[in-house]
């Protein structure tokens, strides 16, 4: 896909770059694209990172060669603003997806930028998604970015620390993006409607629809514009000049449309899931799971739930619940949605059948109500750092005695502060592996002392 002519009419894209920044303007480009920002003084949200002198500024207002990650969600203006950076001080755009480019490609257009470079023309290398970049491509990247033969904008969905390499992180620069609010939403919705670039005027958008629409881009631009534009086209098909909901719902799925972000019904269902699996009624669960799916909720969203619940409602009743609840989440992210529904159905039903217990959650708030009620108290010197020389002339480390030299592994002592001594924080279920607890924890009690 491409922009405005006046925009990039001075980019030029080499044949292996691919993405929705290249290529020459038809007219015929969806609404999402027509409508990217031009300018930062364009840019909607992301104000926190727009001050003046900032980091995101200062890449799309100078000429200095840098390294910058933009991790956020999707449609919050990544690929916008790697189009703004590009127009500026006459550099050369070059755009490479992670999902299809291969070392060779990113080699290849390594030696045309420096070649470019000679001739004194900077480029500037987008690459989309570059979780998905394989260590052996992060590493072809470094050089580059260690001699600034390039401006590399990395964008990707993912958090870095745990997808990008930790030198190639190192060199850059981390701009974290923020999903789109509601407002902002509204400023780009009637920026699109009255613009030529956009729809020209041409259409009225109903305050009713004007609030589904805006509920259902949970915080998504380019999904916000895309519904915007279908539902324009329905309201052609209707013959009529204003989007009402009956337009928008001929453009959007109206299980989407009944299931919003904002909603009551968003909140009833997934209270209803998250109720049904702690209830054990696994059709229940799977009939709520179903309608998100169907709904198109965020399955991260869902994954992110049952993470949660593993640890607050199973807990040590069943501690590989929380495992799959994990695994489920990792597919979500590798492999998407429809195929990921198999995953978030698996964790569903393994958390709906297992053993049931609120220990965990219990244990910590109750540790952390004491700590906030300030019932804190002075570690005991025993158990303090005796790591440096007048650690021992302070009674650090004194005393201590190493678990290991003693029978079970076990050694008895004081652990928590003289205020704590007698907390009891977790208290076990005689539900699933939790019922070993009682036992074990008795047995404990005796070796420490404590009965």
């Amino acid at each position: 896909m491409a922009l405005d002519e006046d925009l990039f009419g001075n980019i030029s894209a080499a044949p292996a770059s691919s993405g929705s920044l290249t290529g020459a303007a038809t007219g015929r480009e969806p609404l999402a694209v027509r409508m990217r920002p031009r300018t930062i003084g364009e840019l909607v949200g992301q104000q926190h990172l727009l001050g003046p002198g900032s980091p995101l500024r200062r890449l799309a207002e100078t000429d200095q060669a840098m390294s910058v990650f933009l991790w956020g969600p999707p449609g919050v203006g990544k690929t916008t603003i790697a189009a703004i950076v590009s127009q500026s001080h006459g550099r050369r755009f070059v755009e490479l997806s992670a999902v299809t480019a291969g070392v060779k490609e990113v080699r290849r257009e390594l030696d045309t930028a420096r070649a470019e470079l000679g001739r004194g023309r900077p480029t500037v290398l987008f690459v989309d998604e570059v979780h998905r970049f394989s260590k052996a491509q992060q590493d072809v990247l470094l050089p580059a970015v260690e001699n600034r033969l390039v401006t590399l904008i990395a964008a990707t969905t993912e958090n870095p620390a745990f997808s990008v390499i930790s030198p190639l992180l190192s060199r850059s620069l981390l701009l974290t993006l923020q999903p789109l609010t509601d407002d902002d939403i509204s400023v780009l919705v009637d920026r699109a409607l009255a613009e030529e670039r956009g729809l020209g005027g041409k259409y009225a958008l109903a305050p009713d629809a004007r609030a589904t629409l805006i509920r259902l881009a949970q915080g998504d631009a380019r999904r916000a514009l895309t519904y915007l534009e279908e539902a324009a086209a329905s309201a052609d098909g209707l013959g009529s000049v204003e989007i009402d909901s009956h337009a928008l719902e001929l453009a959007v799925e109206a299980a989407s449309v009944r299931y919003d972000r904002d909603g009551d019904q968003h909140y009833d269902v997934i209270s209803a899931f998250i109720k049904s699996v702690r209830g054990s009624d696994v059709q229940a669960a799977l009939h709520y799971l179903a309608r998100m799916i169907a709904a198109g909720e965020d399955p991260r969203f869902i994954a992110r739930r049952l993470i949660i619940l593993a640890s607050e409602d199973i807990g040590m009743a069943a501690p590989s619940v929380l495992q799959t609840c994990v695994a489920a989440a990792q597919a979500v992210q590798l492999i998407g949605m429809p195929e990921a529904r198999l995953n978030l159905a698996q964790a569903t039903i393994a958390a709906a059948l297992a053993p049931k217990s609120n220990a965990v959650i219990n244990a910590i708030d109750g540790a952390l109500a004491d700590v906030r009620a300030g019932k804190v108290g002075q570690v005991p010197p025993h158990l303090r750092d005796a790591h440096y020389s007048s650690a021992a002339g302070l009674g650090h480390g004194v005393g201590y005695r190493y678990a290991h030299d003693f029978e079970h592994g076990v050694a008895a002592q004081q652990y928590l502060p003289d205020i704590l001594e007698s907390a009891q924080y977790y208290q076990p279920t005689d539900h699933g592996n939790e019922a070993a607890m009682i036992e074990r924890m008795r047995v404990l009690r005796g070796l420490l002392g404590r009965e």
